[in-house]
């Protein structure tokens, strides 16, 4: 049986930047047009922090039950370790999914933005169909779009909505950043699995796109944001804050490009989660200082 601190090791805290992120972001979007809602904020939050949380325990439910992570390098997985019941993950994801949908539907009805019931049900089904269901897209190249798509524009732009309304040019080219930071932790996490996940069928984006392809792709990830910051700082120089975090970019790029493999990519997925999060605070000063300059 599993004890409560390997249960918080498979829900992969690391990862909760991806989470936390854009929510900062489309708030600190939100105060730069004049209107936010802390309230309508920890509700963001909360959606976010359970579908990551709940993702993280449908994916070792799936991958586990498929044998993807009976051998494994990364992180702990509970039903690949033998350590819990598969049923007993699987309902623990579900139990996320519910709290991010009360959650959610307790914000769009104070918020009003009815329309967006539909983005959360895709959500949620997104979440569970990553690595769950007979043919998961997830096993067939598309997570990083969907991660992309999720965690960048959907979550951010989904804060602004219910914060302040309709969101401006620099919200849209901040989520589009975040979520390419984001796809960086996932490519991450595909770059070390390569040699597991080809042994199991699984076909990841970095599988497909092979090791040399992949490292482009990722160091690429964590370079176009600085590039949006400069972008977003010719309409509002504090949107140049973003690019403090460039230090930051440098150790898990180098590492990426100089050949690292199994373990020592696990540093370099932290690394990446920390410089997202930093960037997205950063660039969240930026947007909320913006209107005062």
């Amino acid at each position: 049986m599993a004890t409560l601190a390997q249960w918080v090791e498979g829900a992969r805290p690391r990862t909760l930047p991806t989470a936390v992120s854009p929510v900062i972001a489309g708030t600190g979007a939100a105060i730069g047009y004049g209107v936010v809602n802390p309230g309508h904020a920890v509700l963001a939050l909360l959606v976010a922090v359970a579908l990551v949380v709940g993702v993280n325990y449908a994916n070792d439910y799936s991958d586990g039950i498929r044998g993807t992570d009976d051998e494994r390098v990364g992180p702990l997985r509970l039903v690949g370790s033998r350590l819990a019941a598969p049923t007993t993950v699987r309902l623990a994801a579900f139990v996320c999914f519910a709290v991010a949908g009360l959650a959610g539907l307790t914000l769009v009805s104070l918020s009003a933005q009815w329309w967006l019931i539909a983005v959360g049900a895709v959500c949620v089904a997104g979440a569970w169909f990553y690595t769950g269901g007979p043919r998961p897209y997830g096993y067939a190249g598309f997570g990083e779009l969907a991660v992309f798509v999720f965690f960048g524009p959907v979550a951010v732009l989904g804060t602004v909505v219910t914060q302040s309304g309709p969101p401006g040019p620099l919200a849209v080219v901040t989520s589009i950043a975040i979520g390419m930071l984001t796809c960086a932790v996932l490519v991450a996490n595909n770059l070390r699995d390569i040699p597991t996940d080809e042994a199991v069928g699984k076909r990841t984006l970095a599988v497909l796109l092979g090791d040399r392809d992949t490292r482009r792709l990722y160091v690429a990830l964590v370079v176009a944001p600085f590039a949006f910051s400069l972008l977003a700082g010719l309409r509002s120089w504090p949107m140049l804050l973003g690019l403090l975090a460039i230090p930051l970019a440098a150790i898990p790029a180098r590492t990426v490009l100089g050949g690292a493999t199994g373990r020592e990519l696990i540093a370099v997925l932290a690394r990446t989660s920390l410089l997202l999060l930093a960037w997205s605070v950063l660039t969240g000063v930026g947007l909320a200082v913006g209107r005062f300059v």
